[in-house]
């Protein structure tokens, strides 16, 4: 089928454009270290000598509150690796956090995999490499080891050292150290890398999303494959080959009932075609249809991809970068498509006064433009992350309950609880999946719709 043929080629296009859009939030464009590093940098001259690269955030700056803390010198906060430490009590809040957040190192529950590094620092050049480097640990939160190039793995992400004096190559580290502070009212992380019985500061993860999300702007960009990246070309390229296998087999097979795969995806493919796109878009339907199929789908399928743990539980719609760069790409199909009905019932509504337009109705009309692909972008994403750390929680509860090993009754209770209710989730997962993408569609078909709508299909609704 034509539209089966054109919705394959787009999947060629969204991963692009999720690559060449969403890779920025990973990224950055400041040359110098975030303010807060600078501050932390700046509060360090007057300090002695054998802690002279480790400081407090509360003192970054002349400026900023407080003094530094008693006791939070050098010897306060001892180097060590995580593996190293024994742990008493599970961490929840850290295992689920490390299960959702994108890293480089592809991890299947706590056995980690390297991907390929690909970073730039301005004056520093490119560093093309495999996160092996770091010998971080094949079992645990993806710790490097060693620092390469000034470079390190903190906890599956590649952060840099921000003082140059670090040497460059391979070098072995002893351990990380992680502050929270507090400056000016907000609570900062502070993250360093411990190197010759010295703390040097790290920049964050890279990230361009001006503290946005968490993050802030750092001193490299990250061009890497990590797992999120790597999840959606898988996805990318399995339902590339599905789709050019089914409109093979509707060539090949022509006035034949559907068959294997082909009888799975017509029932779909027809629903979204009769259900959302021709009800929303009227005689424009099949224009957009590629379109729709291509969202629905590519969701689809990281949605559920996300769901088998073998193949490494990818937080990938549960990811703002990417549900924005979807959000976008809806956005711009609107803003182009849009026709003089659409903009002029925005900038300028008929039948209104003009001082209700213009103190009211217009302002509010615009916001809404940024409004819809902004909800978009958040629902997809709070649902599929809450979905993956409510499941997480409830895994959880059997080392919460057993103590970490210590009481055979607890991990037993635990168990008892935590299994039945985690596969009651898990399914309902499933049925999230499928309705968070017809949903995101259903959305985009809307949007889409109300902007190509005739004047005079608007009368004609009303009659």
């Amino acid at each position: 089928m034509k539209e089966l043929r054109r919705s394959a080629a787009l999947f060629y296009l969204i991963p692009a454009l999720l690559l060449a859009l969403g890779a920025p939030v990973r990224m950055q464009a400041q040359e110098h270290p975030s303010a807060p590093a600078e501050a932390a940098h700046a509060g360090t001259h007057d300090m002695h000598a054998d802690s002279s690269h480790l400081m407090h955030a509360d003192s970054a700056a002349a400026g900023h509150e407080g003094e530094m803390h008693e006791g939070e010198g050098h010897g306060a906060h001892a180097c060590h690796f995580h593996a190293d430490v024994h742990e008493d009590e599970y961490d929840a809040t850290g295992t689920a956090f490390h299960h959702i957040s994108d890293a480089n190192v592809y991890s299947i529950g706590s056995f980690n995999f390297p991907l390929p590094c690909i970073l730039y620092a301005k004056g520093h050049g490119w560093d093309v490499f495999s996160s092996s480097k770091f010998a971080f640990d094949f079992y645990g939160h993806g710790e490097g080891r060693k620092a390469y190039n000034q470079y390190v793995l903190d906890n599956g992400a590649v952060k840099r050292v921000q003082d140059a004096s670090f040497p460059m190559g391979q070098v072995d580290l002893e351990g990380f150290v992680h502050i929270d502070s507090l400056i000016d009212g907000n609570k900062k992380e502070f993250a360093y890398a411990c190197y010759g019985g010295q703390h040097y500061l790290l920049d964050a993860q890279s990230t361009a999303d001006g503290g946005l999300f968490g993050g802030g702007m750092t001193s490299f960009y990250d061009f890497s494959l990590s797992k999120n990246v790597v999840s959606m070309l898988l996805i990318t390229l399995l339902l590339t080959w599905a789709f050019f296998s089914i409109a093979k087999a509707y060539r090949n097979r022509t006035a034949q009932a559907p068959k294997g795969l082909q009888s799975f995806m017509e029932p779909i493919f027809l629903f979204i075609q009769d259900e959302v796109a021709k009800p929303f878009l009227g005689p424009k339907w099949e224009k957009f249809l590629p379109l729709l199929l291509s969202l629905f789908f590519f969701i689809l399928g990281l949605n559920l991809f996300g769901q088998v743990p073998i193949f490494g539980g990818s937080n990938v719609t549960g990811n703002l970068a990417v549900t924005m760069v979807l959000a976008l790409i809806t956005f711009v199909v609107v803003t182009l498509n849009g026709n003089k009905h659409y903009w002029n019932h925005i900038l300028w509504m008929p039948g209104v006064p003009a001082v209700i337009k213009i103190l009211i109705l217009t302002p509010v009309e615009i916001l809404s433009i940024f409004i819809k692909p902004f909800t978009l972008m958040l629902r997809l994403f709070a649902n599929i992350t809450a979905g993956h750390i409510v499941i997480l929680s409830f895994i959880g509860l059997i080392f919460m309950f057993g103590k970490m090993g210590e009481s055979t009754g607890g991990f037993l209770t635990g168990t008892v609880v935590s299994i039945p209710l985690t596969i009651f989730l898990m399914a309902i997962e499933l049925l999230v999946a499928f309705i968070q993408a017809y949903v995101f569609t259903l959305l985009t078909a809307s949007y889409i719709g109300a902007a190509t709508q005739e004047d005079h299909d608007h009368h004609a609704e009303k009659h």
